[in-house]
């Protein structure tokens, strides 16, 4: 689930340059990502996709149709026809940015339900500070509807493009220590699902649950999909306000002392770590008064749209610099991608126009999401957002984990060690904007957060052949294992390899309460899938055993061929977590 994407943003960044002056003449921006479900029929015998073309385990999922329902009676009607002839139903969504696979029904014969035209804002009440929502609603949508009338989404992820079910499925957040925390579920007040029923009940029904009076509402917020579809929303809004950005770039040190006082003393915190470069770059942004002057927007560049011939330099050059093992070329390029980003002002401009420096100041609305890459009309692919499986551009792994407060120093500790034995190990995450540190508090969604921590999102490149080893692939699994093993981390739902999942329900104080709830809500398990049974504990685990498993994260490694023993590539202990293998 794409919350921030972290283009190889120097040369993304200079290629936008050239974009804006060609697609200025040509008056069109972007193609915008085409449909994730794709049916031979018009609407049967489809596959389904995420919006980077391959999921972890790089299976096709296939369906035997999808239904596009446009009303609450419609989507009422599909669930009670999946129902009534025992089908398997996934929702899917609009772009499909959850990584893992959790729009896959099992085998070839079950239905596809996508909230595509579930997009209508149903009301925005002013006096009581909520909007409603259909469940397709994106983020970039609501945060307009709640600006025309002068209230705010507090916290969101900085992506846009996500929907409304979809982040809440999958606990998407942003980051903070303040107030309620970061979770958008965590502002949901009320919310609408359809669920399976009994024949006397139509086969389907609509559940409406709130947060004084149905404590249902802490399963279904956070569901993976697997207790029904969320058909509306009601989320709780703040009046509209102001905030002001400062980035300082400072030596890493001292990061495990600074991380926690750093995110109780400033509410939208965030850090992005470059480990090999010894820095971290201290993002201090704070509300201020609305008196202060400043109209900021966030643009940024790594979702902007950018040219396709562009996207497949930048890819190649990364593909030969792995295929050469030139870890010196990545280093390089890294510095150059951090001191572009600073430099440029990490794509917010003070006035909508231009970068002039800090502090940025301006309206929440402009500040806490950007993707502009989305907002476009269809150029022949010219250019595409950087991660467009239709064009040669990026392709990668993304590990994001949420590491306890108490524990946040020592894995931090932990990954300098790491990074003192092999310093270039890191150069490869820091083309991808380095390791993202966002805030996160604990929820009381049964599947949200169980403690206050931090969320720790690490992109990486990918090989398009599952076989070939990554350069300094033992050193990023290390961090990986340690964090989810050693410091009992939780992975982001909407992300992260197979392996981040084995064994995850155990780490839910109140799993047992979730399972009971989806027993509940549908008992035929038609919502249920052979990954979420997995996830969930249900029956059997993530990890897919074969030659090579370990190079893509389906497997721990237990003996050498689970890596790539031809290209010098062993199934080891870790250097520093000596359990990791």
């Amino acid at each position: 689930m794409l919350d921030l994407h972290k283009a190889s943003i120097t040369k993304i960044f200079w290629f936008n340059l050239s974009a804006q002056c060609i697609l200025h003449l040509l008056l069109v921006c972007s193609s915008p990502p085409e449909d994730p479900v794709k049916c031979s029929s018009q609407t049967s015998n489809c596959t389904i996709t995420n919006s980077y073309g391959a999921f972890p385990d790089r299976t096709i999922c296939r369906a035997a149709q999808v239904i596009y329902p446009t009303t609450e009676k419609e989507l009422l009607t599909a669930v009670a026809k999946a129902t009534m002839s025992n089908t398997k139903v996934k929702v899917v969504t609009k772009y499909s940015h959850s990584i893992p696979k959790l729009v896959c029904p099992d085998g070839e014969d079950g239905i596809l339900i996508s909230t595509r035209y579930l997009n209508r804002t149903i009301e925005v009440n002013t006096p009581k500070m909520t909007i409603t929502v259909e469940s397709g609603v994106t983020l970039k949508e609501l945060i307009e509807q709640a600006a025309k009338v002068g209230l705010a989404l507090p916290y969101t992820p900085y992506w846009w493009g996500l929907t409304i079910g979809g982040l809440l499925g999958t606990g998407a957040h942003g980051s903070t220590l303040w107030g309620t925390g970061s979770a958008v579920h965590d502002y949901v007040v009320g919310l609408r699902i359809v669920t399976p029923a009994t024949p006397n009940e139509g086969y389907a029904k609509v559940r409406s649950l709130d947060t004084n009076s149905h404590p249902d509402i802490d399963a279904a917020k956070v569901s993976l999909g697997v207790v029904g579809v969320i058909s509306q929303i009601t989320l709780k809004l703040q009046p509209m306000f102001k905030r002001s950005i400062t980035y300082a770039s400072k030596d890493d040190s001292d990061l495990g002392d600074q991380v926690t006082t750093f995110g109780q003393q400033h509410e939208f915190a965030d850090i992005s770590w470059y480990p090999s470069q010894h820095k971290a770059v201290y993002r201090t942004d704070d509300r201020v008064s609305s008196n202060v002057s400043g109209s900021g927007i966030n643009d940024f560049i790594g979702f902007r749209p950018t040219l396709s011939l562009a996207l497949a330099l930048i890819r190649s050059s990364e593909e030969s610099q792995e295929s050469t093992s030139n870890a010196n070329g990545k280093c390089i390029n890294a510095k150059l991608t951090a001191s572009t980003l600073m430099s440029t002002g990490f794509g917010f401009s003070n006035n909508g126009l231009a970068f002039t420096g800090f502090p940025i100041v301006g309206y929440h609305n402009r500040l806490q999401a950007s993707g502009s890459c989305l907002d476009s009309f269809r150029n022949g692919l010219i250019t595409a957002c950087p991660w467009d499986p239709r064009v040669k551009g990026e392709f990668f792994h993304q590990t994001t984990i949420s590491i306890g407060l108490s524990n946040v120093k020592n894995f931090i500790e932990d990954v300098q060690k790491l990074r003192d034995i092999e310093p270039k190990a890191f150069c490869g995450a820091e083309l991808y904007n380095g390791i993202l540190m966002r805030y996160v508090k604990a929820s009381s969604a049964y599947l949200g957060n169980q403690e206050d921590g931090v969320d720790f999102d690490i992109t990486y490149y990918r090989s398009k052949n599952p076989m070939t080893p990554r350069l300094y692939e033992d050193i990023i699994e290390e961090l990986e294992q340690l964090a989810l093993f050693k410091y009992g981390g939780l992975p982001h739902w909407g992300k992260n390899r197979n392996i981040a999942f084995n064994g995850v329900i155990k780490k839910y104080k109140r799993a047992g309460d979730f399972l009971k709830v989806k027993q509940m809500y549908d008992p035929m398990r038609l919502f249920s899938s052979e990954w979420t049974d997995q996830v969930l504990g249900v029956q059997g685990n993530v990890n897919i055993i074969k030659d090579g498993c370990a190079l893509e994260g389906l497997c721990i490694c237990s003996e050498d061929t689970h890596c790539a023993p031809d290209n010098g590539y062993v199934c080891r202990p870790g250097r520093v977590y000596k359990d990791a293998r």
